[in-house]
This record gives C-alpha cells, sequence and structure tokens, in this order.
C-alpha cells in the first residue's frame, strides 16, 4: 500500500497569472457575446454625469459573471478580477469600488433603461431560434418576497403581511422554460397584485416585441385574482387562468355542483381527488362583468388530519376564458406551480438573496442584474447543451467552476481544461454550437 501524501508538505504560492477559476464561464459569455450584451448596455443605459458611468457594459458583464459564479453580493465579484479570468470574460473587469458606484449611481430612470437592455436580450435570444413563434405560449405571474435584515433599506424598513422585512417583486416568467421575461422591484409592504395590471401590459409588450405571434395565456394565483388583471387581459386578447378566492356566495356555487358532474382523476389516495366545471360571473359589481368557466378541483383531506375533522372536501378552483377540455386545463393550470423553481433559481442560483444596497433603486437595478444572469444560464442550457432546464447550481458545478489555464503559442490562445472531466463532451459541443450563432450586426 502506498503512503498517503502528507498535505502539509504542499507548498502554496498565489503567482499564476495564466489560471483560471471559473474557466466555465466561457459558455455563457460566450452566449453573451452572440447577444450583444455589453453593447446593449452601453446604447441604452446612460448615467449622464453621474460617477461610474464610464464603461457600464463591462460592468454589468462583471456583475453577470460573478453571480453565475455564485457570487451573491458585490464583494464576491473580486473572483472575476484573478488569474485569467479577464481574458475568458473578453472585458475589462472592474474593480469592487468601481462596481458599487456604478449600482449606487443608478435612478429609477436607469432601472427602466435596464428594463430595455432586458427587452432587447430577450428579443435577441428568441432571434437565434429559442422562441415560441406563432405558438401558443402561457406567461406565468407570481411575486415572492426577498428578505433583508438592514433596518435601513429604503422601501424594506417596514414588515410585511408574513412578518418580514424586505422586498416584495413581481415576476413573469415563460411556463416550461423559466426564463424570467420580466421583473419589477416593489417595496415590501406592497400588495401581490399592486402594478401587476400595468405590469402585465408591459410583459405582452415585451413578448409580441421578442418575436411571440401565437395565443398568449395568463397563470396566475389568488393572489392576482383582481378586476384589472382580468380587464388587461381581455384588452390584450391574452387568455387567462386564476386561481379564485374562495368566498362564501362562491363556495355556494361549488358546493351546488351535482355529484354527478365530478370526475375522478389520479392522486396518491384512491378516488379522493375530483375535477368539476360550472359557469360563474367573476367581479359582478363590474359593469363589464360576463359569465366564464370556474374550473374546481376537490381532494378529500388526509386521514387524520385536522382538516378531515371539519371538512369533507377542500377545494382549488379557478377562472378562465380558454378552450379546451377540462381535465386538461386542470392539469395545465396546477402547472403553474413551476414558477416557484424559477424564483428559487433567482436566490439561490444567482445572487438574488441578497440585495446588497440601502438604495431602492440600486437594489432594483440588481434585480436586473440576476434576471440578465439567469436568463443566459437558460439560454446557454437550450440552446448550447440541448436541454429544456438545468438548474444554475448543476450548470456551476459542471460547467462554469471548471479550473482553467491560459497558454499562448504560435499567436494560439488555448484554455487548458481538467483532463477526464465527466462533462467535457458537452461542454465542447455546446461551445461549438453558441460559436457558430451570428454576432450582432
Amino acid at each position: 500500500m502506498l503512503p498517503r501524501n502528507d498535505p502539509d508538505r504542499i507548498q502554496v504560492a498565489f503567482d499564476d497569472h495564466r489560471l483560471v477559476a471559473n474557466a466555465g464561464l466561457l459558455l455563457p459569455v460566450t452566449m453573451a457575446h452572440r447577444l450583444g450584451l455589453c453593447e446593449l448596455v452601453d446604447n441604452h443605459v446612460d448615467l449622464e454625469d453621474a460617477p461610474g458611468r464610464a464603461n457600464a457594459g463591462d460592468k454589468l458583464l462583471t456583475l453577470v459573471a460573478s453571480a453565475l459564479a455564485g457570487g451573491d453580493c458585490i464583494d464576491d465579484a473580486d473572483a472575476m478580477r484573478a488569474g485569467g479570468v479577464g481574458r475568458v470574460l473578453g472585458c475589462v473587469v472592474k474593480a469592487l469600488s468601481t462596481l458599487a458606484t456604478f449600482l449606487c449611481s443608478s435612478r429609477w430612470g436607469h432601472v427602466r433603461q435596464l428594463d430595455r437592455v432586458g427587452r432587447e436580450f430577450l428579443a435577441g435570444a428568441w432571434a437565434v431560434g429559442d422562441g415560441p413563434g406563432d405558438d401558443p405560449f402561457t406567461i406565468d405571474l407570481d411575486s415572492t418576497v426577498c428578505e433583508t435584515y438592514g433596518l435601513a433599506k429604503e422601501g424594506a424598513q417596514s414588515h410585511n403581511y408574513a412578518g418580514q422585512r424586505g422586498y416584495h417583486p413581481l415576476f413573469a416568467v415563460a411556463a416550461g422554460t423559466g426564463e424570467v421575461l420580466m421583473a419589477r422591484l416593489r417595496k415590501g409592504r406592497a400588495n401581490t397584485a399592486r402594478g401587476a395590471a400595468h405590469f402585465l401590459r408591459e410583459t405582452v409588450s415585451r413578448v409580441r416585441y421578442a418575436g411571440a405571434t401565437g395565443q398568449l395565456t395568463l397563470r396566475a394565483d389568488s393572489g392576482f385574482y383582481t378586476h384589472d388583471i382580468v380587464a388587461a387581459c381581455r384588452k390584450a386578447k391574452v387568455r387567462f387562468s386564476i386561481t379564485a378566492r374562495q368566498h362564501q356566495s362562491l363556495r355556494n356555487i361549488i358546493e351546488a355542483i351535482p355529484e354527478a358532474d365530478w370526475t375522478p382523476i389520479p392522486y396518491w389516495m384512491e378516488g379522493a381527488a375530483d375535477v368539476a366545471e360550472t359557469t360563474y360571473v367573476p367581479f359582478q359589481h363590474e359593469p363589464d362583468a360576463v359569465a366564464v368557466r370556474l374550473i374546481v378541483r376537490r381532494v378529500q383531506p388526509t386521514p387524520g388530519s385536522q382538516l378531515a375533522l371539519l371538512a369533507d372536501y377542500s377545494y382549488h378552483a379557478f377562472i378562465t376564458d380558454r378552450d379546451g377540455d377540462t381535465l386538461y386545463l386542470e392539469a395545465d393550470h396546477r402547472r403553474h406551480a413551476e414558477i416557484e423553481n424559477a424564483i428559487r433559481d433567482l436566490k439561490y442560483g444567482v445572487g438574488l438573496n441578497h440585495l446588497p444596497s440601502g438604495r431602492f433603486a440600486a437594489n432594483a437595478a440588481w434585480l436586473a442584474v440576476q434576471v440578465l444572469a439567469h436568463n443566459l444560464a437558460r439560454w446557454t442550457t437550450r440552446i448550447g447543451l440541448g436541454e429544456p432546464v438545468i438548474t444554475t447550481k448543476t450548470l456551476r458545478r459542471r460547467f462554469f467552476s471548471l479550473a482553467g489555464r491560459i497558454t499562448r503559442k504560435a499567436r494560439r490562445i488555448t484554455l487548458h481544461l481538467p483532463q477526464g472531466w465527466p462533462w467535457q463532451n458537452q461542454f465542447s459541443s455546446a461551445l461549438a454550437k453558441l460559436r457558430a450563432l451570428p454576432l450582432p450586426s
């Protein structure tokens, strides 16, 4: 048996400028260059005379790369300055103070400029073959709480409905792919549906601009069960599927559904779940109120649970103006829960779990950066790797966190990666596909 090596005998020296700690960032950075991210930022983000206005594209790409590498605060971006990482990113990696100044110089108008960058970025990705085209397209709408702990963060000083201190952003996410179509930071005490109708109209405009010409459908939970949301859908010719808030009059309608109308559906308890449909007029006090389909799922409580002592069934109802089979629509509405995976990936895959500044606009700019990083990972997955969805954490483990070394010989630059890496074939194939994409004109 060979003796073990003594780790105490290993000498350490931080002296190699050719090493790259996150060499696999070459994949998403290649995608970013093909979509012209830096140019979009330079063209659309104008900080005027504010400090940090110069080279905005390089600063934003540095923050995006840091997020993809696992950085969840500004200080983590310092890792992008080590060794040969800058050669991989293809930009001048900025110092921490410069990045902080860039974010803190942002005002709400500059955040809207970043929204414009996101709009063009989405259109560019869909233009290279990732978009829905004229196929039906579903938008999932939801909000989340981003908890903070500082006592002086603008918009997050007060506790929200859940008793937490933080922010309450809105998200519109593409069903099935998890890419964030649009995001908007709000104060922590904002009601779930506050500004949601305007947010939806802007999201619809964005996806139409990006090339989605088919029928659009909105899915949302009961927090967005408002007349304004439904009216916005009808005006934009968007179908809707929205969970209904159950008040007594609606409960009476549900309980009046004949027993013969209930159809069993698969469930972990045999015969414990059924679906039925009736007609309902939501928001009856509004002048434009019309009857829509009310689809209801009922589930027997788990035997021995507290709910089993109080009720025979729990009911889950939603309103919709969609055409189609009742069971299909009910199953499709439940898939709205997929948006939670995208929100989780924003928080724990990139850096949305931490909002670093005391200024509201700077945190809104930080949110825009995280959305760009998240979408870049999703597009790298689908366009480069040919996979429908891979979480950012898995991408980082398999590809982005690869250690490498840059060498130059005969005027050729080579990035050396670990021999025998389990996913080396997928990496090489993805890089070839991304480099084959056309450069921005």
